[in-house]
């Protein structure tokens, strides 16, 4: 590994890493003198070097999977949730070091590392109460003498696809419910975050030998690229594939898998707005505004990249959030006093910088999007936010660039504001700032916001772990983490039960024999 840089105070990145690594249990053959190279977005530096697996490794996942499942679709669904509670103790144990680990590989400040692992203790806890609870239905039946029902039975193995910005949590919302449903899990985790899934593994296998008895290959880790993950979407041993990322990743997975007639959980791409209404709590928008659209450096599927603002308090509120994006503490994360940390890597800095260049010649005016701190760290990609004012929803605003550009529109009406927030292929989250009732309503019922999420007097950013997260549209129609997104990952089957000594036909039919 290259020489590291040391922020204000902080360790070197790679020796921290390290540190990190084995202090969650990850072997060092797991993560030195591999085939991949994986760079911290804080430095630039190589911080790992993990082995890849090939096609022919994820085929074995997968045989390894069926047989896992086979095992664990028998254990009581109770016990089951034993295990996803002793790995909850696991992550509990480990947060300050794997939200630390977060941080070095993802870029994420501290606070949102470690809210990251949190997430992943609360969906365990979640999924243990679960457990008790896979219920089905008993329903009516037309005929005298008979019982019908639901029951919900395990479905085999889940291939999850996991992105960079989430590297952990997203796995962990797929694979809590699946493992109390009975279901193996095989994790692809983003070639950009290998070393953050690598100390999860680790942490569950610790798990699984203090729970005793759990099949070997019910949770696998398969690190590589597209060829591998082409293994999940394409094998009929694999029903469910949950995949979270961008759109275009979505319509590749979606119809390798509808082709084979398996079963796709997709949360994909958003380009999230708020509206900003007149008798909004301008104190309060703005905070909520600055953290949905700036958090995470504009990184997070959740992230606001469209500000909807009446003419009535626009004059108000922008030049209020024109100064929060000049004054905002951009660096390392690991310091304190920071809130933006840098983008992912160079690619997505060039995005960015694309995204710009063309609203600029729509006639826009863009406050900030300058990148900060080349000199110090050339390796490294760290932007100011930028807000761009702008007079129209051309089609860039229509994309999700993902990086930390809002685009802010003008209206004069709810009903133009609706159709704008409306007016674009994503659908995942959204909300209304106001104190008007009826405003409130309309954006939540069936002629307001057409997202999956719908939020009043909070930004779309930040989710609870106990409604199932997901959007329409382009954003793929999959719900994972809570409420009923457990059924996506068994099969259901209607059961009819004569007990009585006769055979009446439904809907009345009449077939009589001698």
């Amino acid at each position: 590994m290259a020489n590291s840089e040391t922020g204000k105070g902080q360790r070197p990145v790679a020796e921290e890493t390290v540190q990190l690594l084995r202090a969650l249990g990850v072997p060092d053959k797991s993560w030195r003198n591999g085939t991949r190279t994986v760079r911290s977005p804080i430095t630039g530096e190589i911080i790992g070097e993990v082995p890849e697996a090939s096609p022919e490794d994820a085929a074995q996942a997968v045989a390894r999977s069926v047989a896992a499942f086979e095992a664990w679709r028998t254990v009581p669904a109770p016990r089951r949730g034993e295990l996803v509670r002793l790995l909850g103790e696991e992550l509990r144990a480990h947060k300050a070091e794997l939200g630390r680990l977060v941080t070095l590989e993802a870029g994420k400040i501290v606070s949102e590392g470690l809210g990251e692992v949190q997430e992943m203790i609360d969906i365990c806890d979640f999924a243990v109460g679960l457990s008790r609870q896979l219920y089905g239905l008993t329903i009516a039946s037309e005929r005298p003498g008979h019982r019908m029902m639901e029951t919900w039975h395990p479905v085999g193995p889940v291939g999850i696809i996991t992105a960079f910005n989430f590297p952990v949590a997203v796995w962990s919302w797929n694979a809590a419910l699946a493992l109390v449903a009975g279901d193996s899990v095989i994790w692809k985790p983003s070639e950009k975050t290998p070393l953050t899934a690598l100390a999860v593994q680790a942490l569950f296998e610790r798990a699984a030998s203090a729970f005793g008895g759990a099949p070997e290959g019910l949770s696998q880790l398969l690190i590589g690229g597209a060829d591998v993950g082409a293994v999940l979407t394409d094998d009929t041993r694999v029903p469910v594939v949950s995949a979270t990322g961008s759109t275009r990743m979505g319509r590749i997975v979606g119809e390798r898998v509808a082709r084979r007639f398996g079963r796709s959980i997709l949360e994909l791409g958003g380009n999230n707005a708020a509206i900003v209404r007149p008798s909004a709590d301008l104190d309060l928008s703005l905070r909520g505004i600055a953290f949905a659209a700036m958090g995470t450096a504009g990184q997070r599927c959740t992230t606001l990249r469209r500000l909807i603002v009446d003419g009535a308090v626009y004059d108000a509120l922008i030049p209020r959030l024109v100064r929060a994006y000049s004054s905002v503490g951009i660096g390392d994360p690991r310091e304190a006093g920071t809130l933006i940390g840098p983008l992912i890597d160079k690619a997505a800095y060039e995005g960015m910088q694309k995204a710009l260049d063309a609203a600029r010649a729509a006639g826009a005016r863009i406050h900030g999007g300058e990148r900060v701190r080349a000199d110090e760290r050339p390796d490294a990609y760290y932007v100011r936010p930028a807000l761009v004012e702008i007079g129209e929803q051309i089609e860039i605003v229509k994309h999700e660039t993902f990086a930390p550009i809002l685009y802010v529109l003008r209206t004069s009406s709810l009903e133009e504001a609706i159709a704008l927030h409306n007016g674009v292929p994503q659908g995942l989250s959204s909300s209304i700032f106001t104190n008007d009732l009826r405003e409130a309503e309309t954006f939540l019922s069936a002629e307001g916001s057409d997202c999956g999420i719908a939020n009043v007097n909070i930004g779309p950013s930040g989710a609870e772990i106990g409604g199932a997260f997901g959007g329409e549209k382009e954003t793929g129609g999959g719900r994972e983490s809570g409420s009923d997104a457990w059924k996506a990952y068994m099969r259901r089957a209607t059961n009819t039960i004569n007990y009585s000594r006769s055979l009446p036909l439904a809907q009345g039919v009449s077939f009589d024999i001698d």
